[in-house]
């Protein structure tokens, strides 16, 4: 049997030996009645984390970006979104589905929108176009290679936003890569949105669920929308448990993730069919173009399979994602895996 090295994403991380003891152990208690008690922590210290009032426990990230945008708009609006944007490209169309509004792309500059293209984007209600009532930022960005979006265009946004009545929701999956490859306080980030996602289960190792954090009025109001969705949750502090010390002991580590990742993306940049500049890679995700003259993507990663490195398909391309159980020694695996395949040494 193959031991595979997993680079298919940071979601496919597994909870450490503590993080099971916590759950074998957790107090629990109904959490749609609101009395679990680990719940209750950790959606305690989500918000104080994060420097907002309130916060809730939700299944998923997609589930509590739906949540989100349903609590700031109203059916026949308009949302401003990155054109590359999870939110927008990756969770089902939850926009329209459910809330029933209209996602308005706009470009970037790896997943920074300029100022002025937002401002060009808002629109105000008429008989013929909805009012834009939502601006979605993204950070770190999945699909431009987990690039940190600058804080300086949070704060432009941000005065857009107030300028024209608008809120700000941040799908901050991963805002723990984007702080501690910029150096930037996850506080920081939040306090130019109005609410944040953020998720527990990639990087940071916990099995499941996702925080999203606003103020109490808000969040009192995703917890009803939450129900709605089926995503009232009983006995789930065993959930929870694990949470808890994803938050308090993995965040530091996320810095090796992306050393891995700029080691990998050097390393494999020489070799013939790769494109790639390791300068881009800022955190823990690379995505990287693949021409090779008799290898298309497809076999290229069907032979690293072969040889134990799994990856994923992008278009045009390759995308590869280091996380804790992928350590030194699988980087270099994949390293050689490649090597081997393309003919260089």
């Amino acid at each position: 049997m193959i031991n595979y090295s997993d680079f298919r994403s940071d979601t496919v991380t597994r909870p450490t030996e503590k993080m099971r003891k916590a759950m074998a152990e957790a107090v629990v208690g109904d959490d749609v009645l609101g009395d679990d008690p680990t719940v209750q922590k950790l959606e305690e210290l989500a918000a104080e984390t994060m420097g907002k009032e309130a916060a809730l426990f939700c299944p998923s990230g997609t589930m509590a970006n739906s949540i989100a945008v349903k609590m700031w708009t109203n059916i026949l609006e308009e949302v401003i979104v990155e054109e590359r944007s999870h939110i927008y490209n990756m969770e089902s169309t939850h926009m329209t589905f459910i809330s029933g509004v209209t996602p308005r792309p706009v470009r970037s500059e790896r997943g920074a929108m300029d100022p002025k293209d937002v401002i060009a984007n808002i629109r105000k209600p008429n008989v013929h176009t909805p009012r834009t009532s939502l601006i979605c930022l993204e950070n770190t960005h999945n699909n431009w290679g987990g690039s940190v979006v600058p804080l300086d265009n949070f704060k432009a946004i941000r005065k857009i936003a107030d300028d024209n009545g608008l809120r700000v929701h941040l799908d901050g999956a991963r805002i723990f890569n984007a702080s501690q490859a910029s150096g930037v306080p996850v506080k920081e980030y939040a306090s130019h949105v109005d609410s944040l996602m953020f998720c527990l289960s990639k990087g940071l190792s916990a099995p499941a669920g996702s925080m999203l954090v606003a103020n109490r009025e808000r969040i009192e109001f995703g917890r009803r929308l939450r129900k709605a969705l089926g995503g009232g949750m009983r006995q789930v502090g065993v959930l929870a448990a694990p949470g808890i010390i994803a938050l308090t002991e993995m965040v530091d580590r996320l810095k090796d993730d992306h050393v891995r990742a700029k080691k990998l993306a050097r390393e494999i940049s020489v070799l013939p069919g790769i494109k790639i500049d390791p300068a881009t890679v800022e955190t823990d995700i690379l995505i990287f173009g693949f021409e090779h003259p008799t290898i298309t993507v497809s076999a290229m990663l069907e032979k690293m399979k072969e040889k134990g490195i799994l990856a994923l398909a992008v278009l045009g391309g390759i995308r590869m994602v280091t996380h804790k159980d992928v350590g030194d020694e699988d980087v270099d695996r994949a390293v050689k895996v490649f090597r081997e395949i393309l003919g260089r040494s």
